[in-house]
């Protein structure tokens, strides 16, 4: 009989300013919404290191303020995503992966998101994840539809790394698993990062999603909708579909 995976479900970031008084307390500091964060989910994805590289104190500071058991998906840097868009990266990708370790047991997946004007190089993407040490869980999050290939998909599974299974607007990303864990990002079902999806919607994603990851070691799961914190509210709700 297929084990069912543990779920991770929670949104992508912390810190939204318009959360004030939906899901966090009015009087709460923001230095303690994250501890505030971690009480009620046991996962986020950290989207700030995309933008730049975090201090070596702020990621022991991320590490230590959330329990035990706690994980933290990190978004890889634009400079190896979209500047130097994968190649040669080797440095800069070293230099993340070392930072984001810091993390330790609470490190989870590792993000890169692709820039959408960079269409499919199995070469390129070849070299690349040759790059990727095997001890990590890593993911890719296609912007440009020419990815979605069988061939790129044999080369995610030949290393272990997942596709990002987004639904970006406009993008008709496929619903394969290429790893020994899965990844979904859930951008807004009206528009970029806005909109509710609501338990109707959910419950057909929770079926789809039970289906696709049976056997699996991890399935995460992160809300990018933060517009009136509907990303909190779905991901309670997809936790709870999932029986997480």
């Amino acid at each position: 009989m297929d084990r069912s995976p543990s779920s991770w479900v929670g949104t992508s970031g912390w810190v939204y300013q318009h959360w004030r008084g939906r899901f966090y307390p009015a009087d709460l500091p923001q230095g303690r919404w994250l501890e505030f964060y971690a009480r009620h989910f046991a996962t986020v994805e950290v989207n700030a290191p995309f933008y730049r590289l975090p201090s070596a104190a702020a990621v022991v500071a991320w590490r230590e303020r959330v329990p035990p058991g706690f994980r933290y998906a990190v978004k890889a840097s634009r400079l190896i995503t979209h500047l130097k868009r994968l190649k040669d990266c080797a440095d800069p990708l070293a230099v993340f992966l070392d930072r984001a370790r810091l993390l330790g047991p609470k490190l989870g997946p590792v993000l890169y998101q692709l820039p959408s004007d960079l269409p499919q190089d199995t070469a390129l993407l070849a070299e690349f994840l040759d790059l990727l040490p095997h001890d990590l869980q890593h993911t890719i999050e296609f912007r440009h539809a020419s990815w979605f290939a069988e061939a790129v998909y044999d080369l995610l599974r030949a290393h272990n790394v997942a596709l990002c299974i987004h639904d970006w607007q406009g993008m008709a990303c496929p619903l394969a698993v290429t790893a020994t864990f899965a990844y979904f990002r859930f951008h807004g079902p009206t528009g970029y990062y806005t909109g509710q999806y609501g338990e109707d919607a959910l419950r057909g994603w929770a079926q789809r999603i039970r289906e696709a990851v049976a056997g699996l070691e991890d399935v995460y799961a992160y809300f990018n909708n933060d517009a009136q914190a509907w990303a909190v509210e779905d991901a309670r709700t997809l936790r709870r579909l999932l029986g997480a």
